[in-house]
């Protein structure tokens, strides 16, 4: 069984706010933050696991180049192949699982590109029990009080019932194909990999996940993220 590693990193970022004196925005994933890009930290991470095998980026094309240097210097070794991404991450996803050459019980490990600080620790514990199970779901149990609601308070949710999800999101590589032919035949787009293989009818295993392991999306996370590895040995 082969562990094989997908990175979608095809998204443009513009909610980070991150445009140049041209106004033309940089995609978050390639930020450098620390003298570093983003999507390296998410790299390394899967680089240094030994559970995984190989790694497949998902990109736009006019970022190829990037890229490729990128991986030649951090000699990223495991990633074996950059494809072109889609119209959403959805079609980014699936370019990159019909070019990965996978068999049906091999596991495909989905993570989000802008999610840098994954602590090894989930990637491995999140693989074995996909290894035992036959997929796992990273998520993180909510503390906050939440609320559903139009402008004023319709209801209060019961947080013991409430998981933020996370990535990475393992399954098998013949649940997941699939999951996405479905939902290409029905038209339909979810918002993550779990939403897709759900409707095949497949129980998804929960997995513990981090706090760390947040999405660079906005102007303010770029921020925290500065932070958080100021001090970082990274």
């Amino acid at each position: 069984m082969s562990v094989i590693a997908i990175i979608p990193a095809g998204g443009k970022g513009l909610r980070a706010g991150n445009a140049d004196k041209k106004g033309v925005a940089t995609p978050k994933q390639y930020l450098r933050i620390k003298n570093k890009e983003l999507i390296a930290y998410t790299l390394e991470t899967f680089q240094n696991n030994k559970l995984i095998n190989r790694i497949i980026i998902a990109a736009e094309p006019n970022y190829f180049d990037l890229l490729i240097k990128i991986i030649n210097n951090y000699k990223f070794t495991k990633v074996k192949l950059i494809v072109e991404g889609g119209e959403t991450r959805q079609h980014s996803v699936y370019n990159a699982l019909l070019s990965s050459d996978a068999n049906d019980n091999d596991l495909i490990v989905v993570h989000d590109a802008a999610r840098a600080l994954l602590p090894d620790a989930v990637l491995t514990n999140s693989i074995k029990v996909a290894k035992e199970k036959g997929n796992a779901l990273v998520c993180i149990k909510a503390k906050d009080t939440l609320i559903k609601a139009h402008k004023f308070v319709d209801e209060y949710l019961n947080r013991d019932e409430v998981y933020y999800v996370q990535t990475p999101q393992i399954f098998k590589y013949k649940d997941l194909l699939k999951a996405m032919n479905k939902a290409f035949r029905e038209n339909f787009i979810g918002t993550d990999e779990s939403m897709l293989v759900q409707r095949i009818g497949k129980k998804i295993n929960i997995v513990e996940g981090s706090v760390f392991n947040f999405k660079v999306t906005t102007k303010e996370d770029i921020e925290l993220y500065e932070r958080l590895v100021k001090n970082s040995n990274n």
